[in-house]
């Protein structure tokens, strides 16, 4: 049993598990200053990884970043990589400039943490498709199977870790309605419980298709962080409606609320599932508070994963054959 929990902080994590940060090639998506994925890339830096690449929509909300991680430690090599997720040309053109790019001969880990929350307005991207999926889900789909030849060059260890949320809760996947019938079935919380039901599932069909590999998947649970600035559209009256919603969409309430966490707190669990080698075996699994936690069952069930990853394939206009 891990000694990790609730309060670990990402400092403890990283200092417990130094030696699986040196020297190894992190990716990290969704690094804007203040953010989980910022501090997550500023916290590796000071174990000495070779490199951390940075992928986010905007540089000059990253630049603050990579020059703490310069000032953190300046041997680190890191590389920002712009990229909208939800618009997949744009994941096609990431995905392009980190293959070519043979400073970056393997990824031993991606944390794929970008994404966005409850939209009160039905949005598309790109592409037509609702943006919560887009952005949460779909993108990293994409970029993380065009950038796998790089993943499986890292070997047996390597890990995918995909950041979701007790959202979950919400809803399950609408595998007959992702779209929300063009915005008339939409609500911001249902879209944010589809995308995070998603990325679970997302990582329990990863980890079966990759067992053969020896590379891992998780899906990670950070906890209610104030400090991201990720639900600063939101306000008090927005919560009311949660546990009516996740009623509606599963037959049963949203459940007991998580205490919020400092954002050393909320790194920790992502961290925990990058890095943890207590979690070897358990590919997979959802991380909870640096534990092995218990999601809903629709967003572990195998079939829903299957189901998702040909979705996903035809949404993207792609197929993944690992």
């Amino acid at each position: 049993m891990s000694p990790f929990g609730y309060s670990t902080t990402a400092e403890e994590l990283t200092k417990a598990f130094a030696d699986k940060i040196k020297g190894r090639t992190f990716l990290v998506t969704g690094t804007s200053e203040g953010g989980l994925g910022a501090n997550v890339a500023i916290m590796l830096a000071r174990e000495s990884p070779a490199h951390i690449i940075l992928v986010s929509r905007n540089k000059a909300k990253v630049e603050p970043v990579l020059r703490e991680i310069a000032t953190v430690n300046p041997d680190v090599k890191t590389t920002f990589v712009a990229c909208e997720l939800s618009d997949f040309d744009s994941v096609r053109a990431a995905a392009k400039q980190i293959n070519d790019d043979v400073s970056i001969p393997r990824i031993d880990v991606v944390i794929n943490n970008a994404g966005v929350m409850a939209l009160k307005e039905y949005t598309l991207d790109k592409q037509g498709l609702e943006m919560a999926l887009s952005s949460n889900h779909l993108g990293h789909f994409l970029l993380t199977n065009l950038v796998m030849p790089k993943i499986l060059a890292a070997g047996p260890g390597a890990r995918v870790v995909n950041v979701t949320s007790m959202g979950h809760r919400l809803g399950p996947f609408r595998f007959d309605d992702y779209n929300f019938s063009g915005g008339a079935a939409y609500d911001g919380w249902s879209a944010y419980g589809q995308s995070k039901s998603a990325n679970i599932l997302f990582s329990v069909e990863l980890s079966r298709r990759l067992s053969s590999k020896g590379v891992k998947a998780y899906s990670a649970h950070p906890g209610v962080i104030w400090e991201t600035g990720l639900a600063t559209h939101l306000g008090e009256d927005d919560y009311a409606d949660v546990d009516n919603i996740a009623r509606r969409n599963t037959g049963e309430g949203f459940g007991e609320r998580d205490t919020p966490k400092t954002l050393a707190q909320g790194t920790a669990a992502l961290l925990a599932a990058a890095l943890d080698p207590g979690f070897d075996d358990k590919s997979g699994s959802f991380i909870r508070d640096c534990q092995v936690g218990t999601a809903r069952e629709y967003a572990v069930d195998p079939e829903n994963a299957r189901k998702l990853w040909e979705l996903s394939e035809r949404l993207v206009g792609q197929k993944f054959d690992l």
